[in-house]
């Protein structure tokens, strides 16, 4: 992991088997449902609810600073504590590197290979969440410099400076599918005009690791995507493009990366931008 941009953000599976018991150290499950963990966890991860802790009802991604004071302060984490997340969806860690950044937290690592590799190698797991003594933690307002809005967005189409990445899959980019179906005539499909696709997934391994740096830069690299220019990656509600944000920005070095959020849910309910298939 050394040849990456900042190595010291990653963590592999021994390290973290060694390191269970720090107390300042907080584990975190993110999912939808804690069903996929049914007496696989991680020993000391508490559970984040995508959709009732990060999301608001919508789907937008809630960036309320009461409401992630109330997440971290409820799961023991003070501004001392270092996060590591995982999920059954791969890119759950780099997303929420991204989230807790976003409001300041910096003690935030990611697991190489996530909860996937954890259970390849046969390594312990329980069947119970863990609880902590509740904190009173304090954020910060979220931090603009990593996030992108629609109407910049809007003017980044074709400008030369300027890289729209588009990280959901091809049948997302194509129109075919949504990644969560809006009621009827709620939300159009398609892709952001001029936008390259390229799906988060082809980051990763088999094992679920991040491949490695130079394999990462010629994925990239290969379709233009390159450092001089500012890229803003999106998907369907922000967290696969939260992932992106991560590996261009710590993993490449990417000097100018910033996070479209508000993603496809927003976009493609907007009435006037412009829609490709």
């Amino acid at each position: 992991m050394t040849d990456y941009a900042h190595p010291e953000v990653l963590i592999d599976t021994q390290w973290l088997a060694e390191h269970l018991n720090d107390s300042n150290l907080r584990i975190v499950e993110v999912d939808m449902s804690p069903k996929p963990y049914e007496n696989a966890r991680i020993p000391g991860a508490v559970f984040w609810n995508t959709l009732t802790d990060l999301l608001q009802p919508n789907l937008r991604m809630n960036l309320d600073v009461t409401a992630i004071e109330q997440l971290l302060s409820r799961s023991g984490i003070t501004h001392e504590t270092t996060v590591i997340a995982y999920g059954s969806y791969p890119g759950t860690g780099g997303f929420i590197f991204w989230l807790l950044q976003l409001f300041g937290h910096r003690n935030v690592r990611v697991l190489n290979g996530g909860h996937q590799k954890w259970m390849s190698e046969n390594r312990p797991v329980i069947a119970e969440l863990s609880t902590f003594a509740p904190t009173q933690y304090k954020a910060k307002s979220p931090n603009a410099n990593l996030r992108v809005s629609h109407e910049e967005v809007q003017k980044a189409i074709g400008h030369p400076e300027q890289i729209l990445l588009d990280v959901r899959t091809i049948q997302e980019y194509r129109g075919e599918q949504f990644l969560m179906k809006p009621p009827e005539g709620e939300e159009r499909a398609g892709h952001i005009p001029g936008s390259i696709h390229l799906e988060h997934l082809l980051t990763l391994n088999s094992d679920g690791t991040f491949k490695s740096f130079d394999e990462l830069q010629e994925l990239y690299h290969r379709q233009g995507i390159t450092p001089d220019k500012e890229v803003l990656p999106y998907c369907a509600i922000g967290a696969r493009a939260g992932y992106i944000w991560f590996v261009l920005k710590y993993l490449l070095g990417y000097p100018k990366v910033r996070n479209y959020d508000g993603s496809w849910n927003e976009w493609s309910r907007l009435p006037n931008v412009p829609i490709e298939k």
